[in-house]
C-alpha cells in the first residue's frame, strides 16, 4: 500500500499539484527534517476557555514533528461542570502547521480509557495512515501510542479529529494549516483561524440513545394549534389535513431539519461560547483571511458578518475563483477561506446562526480593544414542506419552503414526476446516455421510509431558510476551481448510492442497507467514475469520502471544484467525478455523528490497477 502511495507521488509529480494543492507552479517533493516549532501564541490552554474574552489565538504547532496526547478531563465552557476528550490539554486542540512538501511525524499517545484514532481531514495520505480504527489501521488502545508519518502533497485548510465512537463530539478535534512550498496566491495582511463547533455538557451516547427511542426528542419547535389555525387560513382545511397526514404518513416533521439542536447544544469559536466572545484584531484598510472550520458534531452554521462583504476564496483546501456574498452555510467538516477587507474604525460580529434557529456561535472582530458590535437576531426557522421532499409537481427554483411565490405546476416543461425520474437527461449534470437508474423503482422500507417522486438539481439554491432574505448567499453553482483537472478522462462508469433513513427507528443507511449489512464497493487504482448520491430522507447529509477527492459537476467545465465533502439536500441527487490515487477501504460517510454512527457508513476499496472487477 505504500508503494503504490508511493507511485502516485513519483508518477504525479508537479502534474499532480493542481489536485493536491492550491498552487499551480510546478513542486518537488522534500522530505524535511526540521524539529518540532515553538508555538506562536498561547490560549487554550486551560479547561476553563469560557472565563475570560481575549486576543489570543489558539496554540499553534509548526515543525515536521509533533507530540500529541489525547486525555479525558474535567472542562467547565458552559458554568457548569463537564468533562472532554482534551488535546494536549485544550479544546480545541492545538492548531497543527505544516508546510508542502515536508514528511510530518505526528505521535499521538491516547490516555483516555477507550480506543482511539484520529483522522486527518481532507488530507491525500496512505491507507494506514488515514487513522480509522477497524479498517487497515488498528486504532490506539488506553495508555499506547501510534506514530503517524506520510509526506504532505497539498496545502490549505483543513482539520483533524477522533474517528471513534462519540469522541469527536466532547473536544478530540482541532484545525490543521498547511502553507504552500512557495509563494501563496491568496494575499492577505493577517488571518484569523475560526474553528466552529458544538458542545454539549453530557454524554452523546445518552443523546444517541434518546434519538432510538423518541427521533423527535430534542425537537421543542414542533408545530403546535397556532400553526395548524395559520396555515388552515392560509391554504384552507382540505390542503392543511392532507398536508398534515402525507407528514404523518412518513412518520416526519416538517421542522426536524437538525438534531441536536440549541436546545441542548452550545455553539462555540475556537472553544468560546458566545458569551465569552472570542475575538480578533485587524487593522482599517488590511486584507483579513478568515479561515472558517466547521468541526461540529451535527451542526450546519450560515455564517455572515453584517456590514461587510465576504469574498469566498478557498474551500476544502483548493483556491476557487472569488465570489462576493453576504452569507454562506457551512456544513458539517466543511472549510471555508474568506477575504474581509474592514474600512471603518469600528468591530463587527461574526454570527453563525444553526439551521434549525434555535442557536449561534458568536466572533468579533475589532480594530482594538473594547470595542463591541451588535448581535445580530436569528432568521425566523425555515420549515420543509412536500416540495422540499420532492414530492409534488414544483420546479427546482420552487421548492424551498421559504419560497413564498410558489405555484402548482406541472414539472419540468409539463411532464410528470414520474417522467423525471424515468428520464436523466432532465436532470441538470446527468448525461442522456446513462442508464435508467435503480432507485426510478425502489420502494419505502424498513430502512427506508420514502422514496422522492421527483429528483431536484439544489445546487443553484443556497438552502432551506435562505431565500428571499435580501443576502447574497453562496451556492455550489458558484464554486469553480481556479485550477483545472488533472484528469480529463469521462467516467468508465457510475456507481448510484441513494441516502436512505428511517427517522422513526433512527436508522441511516446507503440504498436502504447499515454498514453491518453490506460490503465494500470496490474500484481500481486510477479508475475514473462517477459517483452519484440521491437523497431519499428529509434531512440534508454531509457526506464525506476519505482519501480521494470530489469534482462536482455543476456546469464548470475542467474547472470542476475538489471537494472532499459535499452536503446533499433533500430530494437532491448530484454527481462528482472521481480518481482513487490510493489503495486500500476508504471510508464514505455522512458527517453527522449521530447518523455515521447509526449506519450512514460504506467503505470504497480501491484495488490495484490491474486487478479484473
Amino acid at each position: 500500500m505504500k508503494k503504490d502511495f508511493e507511485l502516485m507521488v513519483e508518477q504525479a509529480g508537479a502534474d499532480a499539484t493542481p489536485l493536491l494543492s492550491s498552487n499551480v507552479d510546478r513542486r518537488r517533493f522534500v522530505q524535511g527534517t526540521a524539529m518540532l516549532g515553538a508555538t506562536a501564541a498561547l490560549g487554550f490552554g486551560s479547561s476553563n476557555a469560557w472565563a475570560a474574552s481575549d486576543f489570543r489565538e489558539p496554540k499553534v504547532l509548526t515543525g515536521t514533528e509533533f507530540n500529541l496526547s489525547v486525555t479525558r478531563q474535567p472542562i467547565n465552557i458552559t458554568g457548569r461542570k463537564s468533562w472532554a476528550n482534551a488535546i494536549n490539554g485544550g479544546v480545541p486542540g492545538p492548531v497543527l502547521r505544516w508546510r508542502q512538501g515536508d514528511v510530518v511525524n505526528i505521535h499521538l499517545k491516547n490516555e483516555m480509557p477507550d480506543l482511539t484514532g484520529f483522522h486527518w481531514h481532507g488530507i491525500i495520505l496512505p491507507n494506514d495512515m488515514d487513522g480509522v480504527p477497524g479498517l487497515e489501521f488498528p486504532g490506539i488502545e488506553p495508555g499506547g501510542s501510534y506514530h503517524y508519518r506520510f509526506p504532505v502533497l497539498q496545502s490549505g485548510t483543513y482539520w483533524y479529529h477522533s474517528h471513534m465512537g462519540y469522541q469527536e463530539q466532547k473536544g478530540a478535534y482541532g484545525a490543521l494549516i498547511i502553507d504552500p512550498d512557495g509563494e501563496d496566491h491568496i494575499q492577505s495582511d493577517r488571518e484569523h483561524i475560526i474553528v466552529l463547533s458544538d458542545w454539549m455538557d453530557g454524554d452523546p451516547k445518552v443523546v444517541a440513545s434518546n434519538f432510538k427511542q423518541d427521533s423527535g426528542y430534542y425537537n421543542f419547535k414542533k408545530r403546535t394549534l397556532e400553526t395548524d389555525i395559520a396555515d388552515i387560513k392560509k391554504n384552507g382545511l382540505g390542503a392543511t389535513i392532507a398536508e398534515r397526514f402525507r407528514w404523518s404518513k412518513m412518520r416526519m416533521d416538517p421542522t426536524g431539519l437538525q438534531a441536536p439542536s440549541g436546545i441542548i447544544y452550545t455553539y462555540l469559536v475556537n472553544g468560546f461560547p458566545p458569551t465569552a466572545n472570542w475575538t480578533g484584531l485587524f487593522r482599517p484598510g488590511e486584507r483579513v483571511r478568515l479561515r472558517i472550520i466547521n468541526a461540529s458534531a451535527a451542526t450546519y452554521f450560515d455564517v455572515r458578518i453584517p456590514g461587510l462583504k465576504m469574498s469566498v476564496v478557498h474551500v476544502h483546501g483548493n483556491n476557487v475563483v472569488p465570489v462576493e456574498v453576504d452569507e454562506f452555510r457551512i456544513g458539517v467538516a466543511e472549510t471555508y477561506d474568506v477575504i474581509v477587507e474592514p474600512t471603518e474604525d469600528k468591530a463587527y460580529t461574526l454570527f453563525a446562526q444553526d439551521l434549525a434557529r434555535t442557536g449561534y456561535a458568536r466572533a468579533t472582530l475589532t480594530p482594538r480593544p473594547g470595542l463591541v458590535a451588535p448581535v445580530p437576531m436569528m432568521d425566523d426557522r425555515p420549515m420543509r414542506g412536500m416540495a422540499d421532499m420532492g414530492m409534488t409537481m414544483m420546479m427546482p427554483d420552487q421548492v424551498d419552503a421559504s419560497d413564498k411565490k410558489r405555484s402548482r405546476l406541472g414539472g419540468f416543461d409539463g411532464k410528470s414526476a414520474i417522467d423525471i425520474v424515468e428520464d436523466k437527461s432532465l436532470l441538470v449534470g446527468h448525461l442522456p446516455t446513462q442508464k435508467r437508474p435503480p432507485e426510478a423503482k425502489a420502494k419505502p422500507g424498513i430502512e427506508q421510509q420514502f422514496v422522492a417522486k421527483m429528483l431536484i438539481d439544489r445546487k443553484g439554491s443556497p438552502g432551506s431558510g435562505l431565500n428571499h432574505l435580501g443576502r447574497r448567499v453562496l451556492t455550489k453553482n458558484d464554486l469553480r476551481s481556479v485550477n483545472p483537472s488533472i484528469d480529463s478522462r469521462e467516467p468508465t462508469r457510475e456507481l448510484i448510492l441513494r441516502l436512505t433513513g428511517n427517522m422513526y427507528r433512527f436508522i441511516w443507511g446507503f440504498n436502504g442497507k447499515k454498514f453491518t449489512e453490506v460490503g465494500p464497493i470496490d474500484v481500481k487504482l486510477g479508475e475514473r467514475f462517477r459517483l452519484t448520491m440521491i437523497n431519499d430522507t428529509m434531512m440534508s447529509h454531509p457526506i464525506h469520502l476519505h482519501g480521494m477527492w470530489m469534482e462536482l459537476e455543476n456546469g464548470q467545465g475542467d474547472h470542476r471544484p475538489y471537494l472532499h465533502t459535499i452536503n446533499v439536500q433533500p430530494a437532491e441527487t448530484i454527481s462528482m467525478l472521481v480518481t482513487p490515487v490510493a489503495t486500500g477501504q476508504w471510508p464514505l460517510h455522512c458527517h453527522i455523528l449521530y447518523h455515521f454512527e447509526a449506519g450512514m457508513f460504506r467503505t470504497i476499496r480501491v484495488l490495484p490497477a490491474e486487478t479484473v472487477i
